[in-house]
């Protein structure tokens, strides 16, 4: 069985997506919003690598850690697809201009 995580990354008004995924067998793998897919070793090596690119996990945000960058926890969600290269086309979400 494996476990997904979704996490973001905001540069400007653009919010880029990554999924992790936990193998099984305890390695890790993560699809990153340009459609490459990262093998890790573990699941520590793939947070902390995501971790050292700026991106937080999704489901750790608050809405105030939101709010810093520049969104709502209303306004954005994981993206879904029915599969990873329908999905990557999802994972660059533009956030527009601030009112």
């Amino acid at each position: 069985m494996t476990h997904d995580s979704w996490w973001l990354a905001t540069l400007g008004r653009t919010l880029h997506w990554a999924r992790l995924r936990e193998r099984e067998a305890g390695t890790a793998e993560v699809l990153d919003h340009d459609g490459t897919l990262h093998s890790y070793d573990s699941e520590d090596t793939a947070r902390s690598m995501l971790l050292d690119a700026d991106f937080v996990e999704f489901d750790g945000l608050d809405e105030d850690d939101a709010l810093e960058r520049g969104f709502s926890l209303d306004e954005v969600a994981p993206p879904r697809a029915e599969d990873d290269e329908s999905l990557v086309r999802l994972m660059t979400v533009d956030l527009g201009r601030r009112a």
